[in-house]
C-alpha cells in the first residue's frame, strides 16, 4: 500500500469513529467495546493509571499508539512536537 493509500485508510477510519454517536463496535460509550478495554490498551502502551484517572470520562476512545512522553525520558526545558496522526 502507498503512503496516500494508507493515509486515506487511516483517515477514513478516525473520521467513520468520530461520526459514530456511539461506538463502531458495539452500542457501547466507547469506540472499542468498553471502557475497559480501552483503559487496558491505554496501559498497554505505557499510560499510568494515574495518568488514565485523569483524563476526562468518555475522553478516551482506546485510540492511542503509544505514549512519547513516557517513552522518550524527557527533561524539564526539552521542546515536544507532536505531530498527531
Amino acid at each position: 500500500m502507498r503512503q496516500k493509500e494508507i493515509k486515506k485508510v487511516v483517515r477514513e477510519g478516525y473520521a467513520k469513529i468520530a461520526k459514530q454517536s456511539s461506538s463502531c463496535c458495539a452500542p457501547v460509550n466507547s469506540c472499542c467495546g468498553s471502557t475497559d478495554l480501552a483503559q487496558n490498551i491505554s496501559k498497554s502502551i505505557g499510560y499510568t493509571e494515574e495518568e488514565l484517572e485523569a483524563v476526562p470520562e468518555g475522553a478516551n476512545l482506546g485510540l492511542g499508539c503509544g505514549n512519547p512522553v513516557a517513552l522518550a525520558s524527557l527533561r524539564e526545558g526539552e521542546t515536544v512536537l507532536d505531530l498527531g496522526s
